[in-house]
């Protein structure tokens, strides 16, 4: 019996049950007139129902209790159409930290926060967090995909500061939430507060951080009673306005469209953009790419960052292929040039997702981006011709997904491309297992992953991949083992991301972390781990490697932590060569260690350095690195933070350039200069100021003479090469220049204006010798891109349309 499959089999006899615990009970009552969200608690309603309190820490110590000055009183209410919830935070007002921050950024602020779990599984939390700055936040969670806050819900909220703490009032509308329903449910129900100046946090019914997920810690809220789920309509119309410049040619547009969300049912809901507008989504922070894979970014389009839990399983899904860089191919003849679409157009795209109460999750996406056209142009005749880069292209996941025992799941999805016409087409499918044992102390994670692609006027190939991790998940003790492996087919990057396939790699690690506080530390965690690397085809031999890291946190709020990483004996890299021959060095050790100060102080200061060396004969390799990033909030409405980081290498070696199909090498010394700001000022929690710079400055000078590269995977030093007889010069000078400045206005709840201005600036030369003020004014030379765009997006709640025209 093969490794893979002894895995699986022992997942399907892995013997699951239903975590117990003690959990504590409120019981609502219903009100007939709906309270004011105002922070002044003056309704009959919060006089008569019953109190949720005697909350107990997790952090930094376990099991302890607030004294009266500080302790939590919650109220809870409902009707037929929202949740209504008052909190009454008992404290100094002096030491209250508030500092106004954009949603869903935590800052230095206290915060309360309710969590809701109206299928009661242990897993599937929708949360709300209100600051002490009266700034809001709200996440999807559950024990796969941790807290995602790129989730957004309409809700209402109103903080008061009192002579004897803070009060928290929210109203939770039922159309944030899905549920089925019932004549009488039973709900998941947790409560949580934060002290931000000691990082005490507290929850209303106890949590033991040591073992098991959050969400089997909740308590139950009983006595709701007939409410139905609404129709859950929501729509989003916005208008953009356009204004680009550059190199002297202006353009300018208006764009019309809408978002919308629909419930298909009580627990499924249809999220659409019928007309895409990404044009403020932020810069990618580029950088200069010299390795052998590609260079991806985070996705910053809210629709594909938000609500894509589900389709994140087996991690068969990267957003940014959708409307991304064009798939095809370009053969030119010597004198032509192209002028190829930086990206493609997304023309809709909709997700449809959600989960039983029996905890089955269906997920259903669908994205079609239009034919793109690359201009080629004949520098000699000056004639023009257009050819077809990408065509007309459809992106479809489907996911299903079963839940059970509170801490468990099986699920298997599967990713589509269609390409119209004789473009490639693709597809990946993926068995995903996430279980854990009745005493939620041991866990086996696994992926079985299978891809295809057909390349239509070639044979389609067909790949294999899988991960299988089996580790202790409890207490201060945990380790793990796992396996990774995927052939040489295997190639899931026309919908997902990977960087290399043909690897069969083994992984362990080991850890000791303290949940309380010791000494002078609240926490400490140091962990190794030992990795080990091998090809699939040849099946040789490729990497090893072992580490050691310590991370803690003073009492006084430091954080300080360290690192050493060793690369024992030969390496070989089979993939610098871009040929499938190794490349080999010898025993690289790197090093280094960080410290970030207490960001509740007015000053704040992140630290960062590492070093690394190459004990080789022969070579004489090494590396640096530090970052500095101060932070001065200066008030509660603004923060500033700088960041300059600087990487050196000297001696490094690798690819330069082909010459002949032939990989040449070269030894190179490398800088890199970053320069980065930031300045954000919230007037309130509705409006806000915020300003992102950054200036990246990379130098890459190579020794005259070149190498080639043996079948030994040694280098030829005297292959006869220089940086003179190859055809272009490896030398590089590579710059990038971008700002941001915006003002975001919430005019209305979910309604939103935004003035957005920007600027780009890119160049590359191989003028390496240039120094920093050489290149700045080389950089400046360029044509600068300006670009201005002014959103308004308005909520509509058909619910709420509804509401008024009974009324009328």
């Amino acid at each position: 019996m093969t490794f893979r499959s002894l895995s699986f089999l022992c997942i399907i006899l892995l013997s699951l049950n239903l975590f117990s615990q003690n959990k504590k009970t409120l019981h609502i009552s219903r009100t007939v007139e709906a309270p004011k969200i105002d922070g002044v608690l003056d309704e009959d309603i919060w006089q008569n129902a019953e109190i949720a309190t005697n909350f107990i820490s997790f952090k930094p110590e376990i099991g302890e209790t607030t004294s009266k000055e500080q302790r939590t009183e919650v109220r809870i209410t409902y009707n037929d159409n929202a949740i209504y919830v008052a909190a009454y935070l008992y404290d100094d007002p002096s030491k209250i930290m508030k500092q106004l921050t954009s949603r869903d950024n935590f800052g230095q602020n206290d915060f309360f926060a309710v969590m809701l779990n109206p299928n009661n599984d242990a897993q599937n939390d929708t949360e709300f967090f209100v600051f002490s700055s009266g700034t809001q936040a709200d996440a999807i969670a559950n024990p796969t995909i941790g807290e995602d806050f790129g989730w957004n819900a309409v809700w209402d909220s109103a903080v008061k500061i009192v002579s004897d703490g803070w009060i928290v009032e929210m109203k939770i509308p039922y159309r944030a939430l899905r549920f089925a329903q019932q004549d009488e449910p039973i709900w998941g129900l947790q409560f949580h507060r934060h002290f931000r100046r000691t990082r005490a946090q507290f929850t209303w019914n106890a949590i033991n951080p040591k073992k098991g997920n959050t969400g089997l810690y909740h308590g139950e809220l009983k006595g709701l009673k007939n409410i139905e789920p609404p129709v859950r309509l929501n729509l989003y119309p916005f208008t953009t306005g356009l204004f680009n410049n550059f190199d002297g040619k202006t353009d300018t547009d208006l764009k019309f469209g809408m978002d919308v969300k629909y419930g298909l049912t009580d627990n499924f809901t249809i999220d659409a953009t019928l007309v895409p507008d990404f044009s403020q989504a932020g810069f990618d922070n580029v950088e200069l790419n010299l390795g052998p894979f590609e260079q991806t970014f985070s996705e910053q389009r809210q629709f594909f960052t938000e609500g894509v839990d589900l389709f994140n399983k087996g991690d068969l899904f990267f957003s940014r292929r959708v409307g991304g860089k064009a798939s095809g191919e370009l053969y030119l003849n010597e004198n032509e040039r192209a002028n190829v679409p930086r990206d493609v157009k997304v023309l809709n795209a909709l997700k449809v997702s959600g989960r039983t109460k029996n905890g089955l999750g269906i997920g259903l996406f669908n994205a079609i981006t239009e034919k793109t056209n690359a201009s080629i142009r004949d520098t000699i005749t000056n004639t023009t011709r257009t050819e077809i880069v990408e065509p007309f292209t459809n992106y479809n996941i489907l996911v299903v997904d079963q839940q059970f025992n509170g801490n468990s799941s099986v699920g298997l999805i599967n990713t589509n491309v269609m390409r119209e016409g004789n473009f490639r087409d693709a597809n990946a499918t993926a068995l995903v297992a996430n279980l854990v044992n009745k005493r939620n102390t041991y866990s086996i994670n696994t992926d079985l992953r299978m891809s295809n692609v057909n390349y239509q006027s070639a044979d389609s190939e067909t790949g294999f991949s899988s991960f299988v991790q089996v580790g202790k998940v409890y207490g201060n003790l945990r380790y793990s083992f796992d396996h990774s492996y995927a052939d040489t087919k295997f190639n899931i990057n026309d919908l997902g991301l990977i960087y290399r396939n043909n690897y069969s790699d083994f992984g362990t690690d080991i850890s000791y972390e303290t949940f309380e506080p010791s000494g002078n530390l609240n926490n400490y965690r140091i962990s190794s781990y030992v990795n080990y690397q091998r090809l699939v085809s040849p099946n040789v031999f490729s990497k090893t490697n072992f580490g050691l890291a310590y991370r803690a946190t003073t009492k006084q709020l430091d954080g300080f932590g360290f690192s050493v990483d060793v690369e024992p004996g030969k390496q070989k890299d089979y993939f610098e060569s871009r040929d499938g021959r190794p490349f080999i060095y010898e025993n690289f050790v790197t090093t280094g260690g960080w410290l970030s100060s207490n960001y509740n102080r007015k000053f704040a200061l992140d630290l960062r350095a590492n070093v690394g060396a190459l004990f080789e004969g022969g070579r004489d390799l090494f590396t640096y690195d530090f970052e500095i990033e101060p932070r001065l909030r200066v008030n509660d409405k603004l923060l500033l933070l700088y960041s300059f980081s600087y990487d050196f290498s000297n001696g490094d070696r690798g690819f330069a350039d082909r010459v002949d199909g032939q990989p040449i090498f070269g030894e190179r010394n490398r800088q890199i200069v970053t320069n980065s700001i930031s300045a954000n000022y919230n007037f309130n929690p509705f409006n806000a100021l915020a300003l992102s710079f950054r200036h990246y400055w990379d130098t890459v000078i190579y020794d005259n003479d070149l190498f080639t590269l043996l079948d030994s995977g040694r280098l030829n030093q005297n292959s006869g090469y220089t940086i003179n007889t190859i055809a272009d010069n490896p030398n590089i000078n590579f710059s990038t220049w971008n700002i941001d400045f915006s003002y975001s206005w919430q005019f209305a709840p979910g309604s939103f204006l935004t003035a957005l201005y920007r600027n780009q600036l890119f160049n590359r030369n191989a003028l390496a010798e240039n120094d920093y003020s050489q290149s700045i004014d080389n950089l400046f030379d360029q044509p600068i891109q300006h670009t201005l765009s002014v959103r308004v997006q308005y909520f509509i709640d058909f619910q709420g349309l509804k509401s008024t025209f009974g009324k009328s």
